[in-house]
């Protein structure tokens, strides 16, 4: 029932979306009626080419779905800045047009013919989009730095790796895996986190992918939490997969690392609990937990529980993509409490939000480049 809902406000929003451009196309070129068919046909095939992806990709096949998820996830970036260029264009001409009239003016639009704005939308968004295209391939790394007195003087750093929402499938492959992972590599971790989405849709052909995460042995270990594709994905191929990455996957547990700190994590809430350690709460989780030990709460989510508040002393998340491509973010900004980076909750804990290290759907990034982040834990003084 609830996929079906969102089927159906998916396919009726993204028809939208192809009709307004369908307006834009007609109203610029008076084209033929073969033309306009033509056109029609191929619309409504790309708003059901994602829905044909991922049937073909649950029968079991990869190259066909493969190069529709490219085709397929690229134009809907493309289309979704084409409509916001378009809807600017025609915002700026319908408040010419108010001004002229106003002030009893002919001139306030010409020059803004159909075909005019149609030519400036299509130029902006093949500009854009192709830099969102290189932004998405190129992996930036961000370093923040917390000071504790829960890190010993004799520990003096202890350095974390996060990883988030690489969302490893179709489009995400082996070539942007190792970007991800050198980035990884060079900061030498001492723990390694990923805060879920590690995998996308169905992974039978990723397996090869947990290879090159053995690879990869930080001295403390490699911890995980499961995000909401983890459970579109499958949730048990998306366990084996984490498992076989050598990650070890926390839902509704926690790990001590003796003389470090302790890492909590909790199951993405799209799993309902299911199959979470004895469906703890996360409440219920941190609150047995010393106080005087550093705790590392792993969630996909960056959501605030009032009951977690001061039970942790860092919050990683992730999920948000800080909205991946702009002017999407400023929808996504006032979901979260933060979309991205480094949040100080004024108790004592502290909330970070990656913008992820991947994509999800269209194969771009504007305004929001993917990152590994490095985050150092480093003992604090007394009285500084």
């Amino acid at each position: 029932m609830r996929f079906s809902l969102f089927l159906t406000v998916f396919v009726t929003l993204y028809s939208l979306l192809h009709f307004y451009a369908y307006l834009k196309i007609r109203a610029a070129f008076s084209s033929s009626k073969i033309f306009l068919l033509f056109l029609v046909l191929f619309m409504a095939f790309m708003v059901f080419c994602p829905i044909i992806v991922r049937v073909l990709e649950r029968d079991g096949m990869e190259r066909l779905p493969e190069i529709l998820a490219h085709v397929g996830f690229t134009w809907m970036g493309f289309i979704f800045l084409f409509i916001c260029s378009a809807f600017v264009l025609d915002l700026i001409r319908m408040l010419l047009s108010f001004s002229a009239w106003v002030f009893n003016k002919t001139s306030g639009t010409r020059g803004f013919s159909p075909k005019t704005l149609f030519y400036v939308a299509a130029t902006i968004t093949l500009v854009i989009g192709s830099y969102a295209y290189f932004e998405a391939l190129h992996i930036t790394t961000e370093h923040i730095t917390i000071e504790t007195a829960k890190i010993s003087e004799k520990q003096g750093r202890v350095r974390i790796v996060q990883i988030s929402d690489v969302h490893l499938g179709l489009i995400v492959r082996d070539g942007r895996l190792e970007k991800i992972l050198r980035k990884v590599e060079a900061a030498k971790p001492d723990i390694l986190v990923s805060s879920g989405d590690l995998v996308d849709g169905q992974i039978d052909n990723i397996g090869h992918m947990a290879d090159r995460f053995r690879q990869i042995n930080p001295r403390y270990g490699k911890f995980a939490v499961t995000g909401n594709h983890e459970f579109h994905a499958g949730i048990n191929h998306a366990l084996a997969f984490t498992n076989a990455a050598g990650f070890k996957l926390l839902r509704g547990e926690k790990v001590d690392i003796p003389g470090v700190m302790t890492i909590a994590g909790v199951d993405d809430p799209r799993g309902g609990h299911n199959g979470s350690h004895e469906n703890a709460t996360e409440a219920q989780l941190l609150s047995g937990l010393p106080q005087d030990r550093f705790i590392l709460l792993l969630k996909h989510r960056p959501y605030l529980a009032k009951e977690s508040a001061g039970l942790f002393d860092l919050q990683l998340s992730g999920h948000t993509h800080r909205g991946q491509i702009f002017p999407f973010s400023l929808i996504i900004k006032r979901m979260y409490p933060i979309d991205a980076g480094l949040l100080d909750l004024e108790n004592g804990s502290f909330l970070y939000v990656n913008r992820g290290s991947g994509t999800w759907g269209p194969p771009l990034r504007f305004l929001s480049p993917p990152q590994v982040t490095i985050i150092d834990l480093i003992h604090k003084k007394e009285g500084t």
